[in-house]
């Protein structure tokens, strides 16, 4: 990747490197990390080095009435103006300085704006205006000709406030070992922001599940996993705390006519309670705990890995599937898990070149 920016930017880290240096970079240092718990070996899944990031957010620069984008300095010191990053998808990266000049020409759009997000699919491309000031029926008006103009999504925000101007969903679409998949995705909630890299996961996962008989998913989100994996299982149950999230997964099983899985908006905590029978929960009406034979348990949690209980939790089952977004926190995930299980399956998935951040895939049965 060629970026102008490279060494005043703060967002890539690796960029004295080539992507087949970094790439061995990253290997290296994953097997000095696990090297304690044995592991040798690993998959590794590469991405094209520029144009993949389908999800991004910039902060917005003022001089006057000229705006631009910003980041975060390689010296930490301020802000780097940008035009574009090639870090993001092309759809986006073209839209970037078109979009920017476009707004600059509207007092109403331009004056108190914060920050700009942008959520690019296969289908859309839905831009998040993110304010410091109320909005009205004013910008409203203004944004419609902002949306037209470049035939794209755009929602306003401010301080508890959303202005929505058409929807506030991207549709994605992929295909996966010769299947098709539909996803709503909403602005606002957690996606992967390689689509391309995700679709990797997803296939890693399917190709490693073995002995299938219900499978239980915590951190569900809304489906991204959860509806791929459930052709490989009878019944499914996957939790998640967020309202909006289950509200997205429900729609995604309708899209993809997904008809085995039950949710839940439940925590580890309350679900480990309901299955110890030490309390009963009005949000379990109409589901029967004792007709699941869990297999599988599926986790994808967020950076700070599990706490001590969810590994207690987990450890119940025959199989876990760790999708990990922090290697530090996985290993320390792992040894806890490695003293009843064996590790089968390990990947490595490269989802942000030019940086030093690395996905991680383990797949573990019981010993």
């Amino acid at each position: 990747m060629e970026c102008s920016y490279f060494g005043k930017c703060g967002s890539c880290t690796l960029y004295t490197l080539d992507y087949e240096a970094q790439v061995e970079h990253k290997k290296a240092q994953m097997q000095t990390l696990f090297k304690p718990l044995h592991v040798n070996t690993f998959e590794y899944f590469q991405t094209p080095s520029e144009h993949y990031r389908g999800r991004s957010e910039f902060r917005i620069w003022k001089e006057g009435d000229t705006i631009s984008y910003a980041m975060g300095s390689f010296d930490k010191k301020g802000a780097v103006c940008i035009e574009t990053c090639p870090k993001v998808e092309l759809k986006i990266y073209t839209l970037m300085p078109a979009l920017l000049k476009q707004i600059e020409t509207s007092t109403m759009l331009r004056e108190k704006l914060f920050a700009i997000e942008f959520l690019a699919s296969s289908e859309h491309l839905l831009v998040t205006l993110i304010y410091h000031k109320p909005l009205h029926g004013e910008w409203d008006e203004a944004a419609k000709v902002l949306e037209k103009a470049f035939g794209i999504l755009i929602i306003g925000r401010s301080r508890g406030m959303k202005r929505l101007l058409t929807q506030d969903f991207v549709e994605d679409r992929f295909e996966i070992a010769g299947k098709a998949y539909r996803y709503h995705i909403i602005e606002g909630g957690f996606s992967q922001p390689n689509r391309l890299m995700n679709q990797k996961m997803i296939s890693w996962v399917l190709s490693h599940l073995e002995n299938c008989e219900d499978l239980l998913e915590l951190y569900c989100g809304y489906g991204n996993f959860t509806i791929p994996m459930a052709q490989k299982f009878q019944k499914v149950l996957a939790t998640e705390i967020s309202k909006t999230s289950i509200k997205s997964a429900l729609q995604n099983c309708e899209l993809n006519d997904v008809h085995n899985i039950a949710f839940l908006r439940m925590s580890a905590e309350e679900l480990t309670s309901a299955l110890k029978k030490e309390r009963e929960y009005n949000r379990l009406a109409g589901i029967n705990l004792e007709e699941y034979h869990f297999s599988h348990v599926f986790v994808d949690p967020p950076r700070s890995g599990m706490d001590e209980a969810s590994l207690a939790f987990i450890s119940q089952f025959e199989n876990i599937i760790y999708i990990s977004c922090n290697p530090e926190t996985l290993k320390r995930d792992l040894e806890v898990l490695t003293k009843q299980y064996a590790i089968l399956h390990f990947a490595l998935f490269d989802q942000f070149p030019n940086t030093e951040h690395l996905e991680s895939g383990v797949i573990l049965k019981r010993l």
